[in-house]
């Protein structure tokens, strides 16, 4: 993976797109308390054109998505992209579709489905963020939501913490990635370079016999024998046959390799905000105490890149600022 650069430090009064690429928008509620904590720490939000549509189970037609996320990426103004929810449409939106040649490096903030637009930044050399997505923010603990905050702003954070399984050391560069979206993405133009990869996983809502054919899948393709390591982050909704810890149940369906395995992150996917890019070191003593560290003294971020491209023809109208009010959901 090449080497990405970090967008600059945000502080409060910069302006930040609000873009829907992925699944039409259910929890207006929700959507609400989270722009209000990026609101409260002084961000002006915009809120990006059919935000709020609905075209079946997605957030509009895959043009006026695109169009939302390239006016994001082509905006002067705009200092960070923030994505309203997961589900699915993501990838749809990168097929035949060009990085703008004129787009400076900035924050894009999003998990789950959001993996295919954080991997495609990394590809560009930007570092973004899997974290909270504004309809899960509003719920996080008060110290998840600081850690953002603390990321994005340039602050220092605090090393991952996790137990790994075994001993010794290994050093790569953190790539974090739903497993399920991740997995559709491998062998497509938009599968990250991964030797010296440690990849931070994380899923909902599949069946232990999905997660292994998934698992089983990497390992056919020899994408787990190049990375350095895994990092396993939350599996919510995954419940692991009778008598098996869902850990422990993706250790014995992962490690038919020798790739190394540590039990990263156990709080929500999106609480430990993870920053593509940066090297990372992993350590296990004794299955005990796992830290990610960096020269850079950003331990857990993760952030991915996208390359140059040509703009879409169709374009997004001007974006709507958000002054705390949403019209109901259609």
């Amino acid at each position: 993976m090449h080497a990405c650069k970090t967008p600059p430090a945000l502080k409060p009064g910069d302006r930040l797109h609000v873009i829907a690429p992925s699944g039409a928008l259910r929890e207006m509620e929700r959507l609400e308390a989270g722009l209000k904590v990026w609101q409260d720490r002084g961000y002006q939000l915009h809120l990006s054109k059919g935000y709020d549509d609905r075209h079946g189970y997605l957030a509009g037609t895959d043009a006026v998505r695109r169009s939302a996320l390239t006016q994001a990426l082509e905006d002067p103004d705009c200092q960070g992209i923030l994505c309203v929810r997961g589900g699915w449409g993501g990838a749809r939106l990168l097929e035949d579709w060009v990085w703008p040649e004129t787009a400076a490096p900035k924050w894009l903030v999003g998990f789950s489905d959001i993996t295919s637009l954080l991997w495609r930044f990394a590809q560009a050399g930007v570092v973004s963020v899997h974290g909270p997505v504004l309809t899960t923010l509003g719920v996080e603990p008060n110290w998840s939501q600081d850690r953002l905050f603390d990321l994005v702003e340039g602050r220092s954070l605090s090393p991952l913490q996790g137990k790994g399984w075994g001993g010794g050391k290994t050093v790569g560069k953190l790539l974090p990635a739903n497993l399920t979206v991740a997995t559709h993405l491998l062998g497509t133009a938009l599968q990250p370079d991964l030797d010296n990869v440690i990849l931070a996983l994380e899923d909902v809502g599949e069946a232990p016999y999905r997660l292994d054919r998934m698992l089983t899948h990497w390992r056919m393709t020899g994408a787990l024998s190049k990375l350095r390591g895994i990092a396993l982050g939350r599996f919510s909704s995954c419940d692991p046959p009778e008598g098996y810890a869902v850990l422990a149940y993706l250790r014995c369906c992962a490690i038919a390799s020798e790739t190394w395995v540590c039990p990263l992150f156990r709080t929500c996917p999106s609480a430990t905000r993870a920053r593509m890019g940066p090297w990372r070191s992993v350590r296990r003593w004794n299955s005990m105490a796992i830290a990610v560290s960096s020269a850079r003294s950003h331990p857990q971020t993760v952030a991915p890149s996208f390359g140059n491209t040509k703009s879409p023809t169709q374009t997004a109208a001007a974006p709507t600022p958000w002054t705390g009010q949403t019209p109901a959901n259609r």
